[in-house]
């Protein structure tokens, strides 16, 4: 048997009330995020339910990516998102299996491509 933990995350952003600065949706540390790193993201309702989990070769341009992109699959629940949590893991095999584990481990609400969980 494979055991398999969920990683810590490397940063955790949180979404500001009225920020003053530049913000996508009330986020502002965006600039945390790295830019040329791959790895893991998971983005947490105000409950601290998951609500999505992705995967990047390139984390900060993926993540900005669905909260400006019309083809996301939490384009209409956007404004649900209060933490985005991240984990660098750079092979790509290993991005894929945390990916997979976490959104069926934790039940995350929107993804609907790899979930084995009814």
């Amino acid at each position: 048997m494979i055991n398999i933990s969920i990683p810590k995350p490397s940063i955790t952003i949180n979404k500001q009330k009225n920020p003053e600065l530049s913000n996508i949706y009330g986020f502002t540390d965006f600039h945390l995020i790295p830019r040329d790193k791959g790895g893991i993201f998971m983005f947490y309702n105000d409950n601290q339910e998951l609500l999505f989990v992705g995967k990047a070769r390139k984390l900060r341009q993926r993540i900005k990516k669905h909260f400006e992109d019309t083809v996301s699959p939490i384009k209409m629940h956007r404004d649900e998102v209060t933490k985005i949590e991240v984990c660098v893991i750079e092979d790509p095999v290993h991005r894929e299996i945390y990916e997979t584990y976490i959104i069926n481990e934790l039940k995350s609400k929107y993804n609907i491509d790899k979930v084995f969980f009814k």
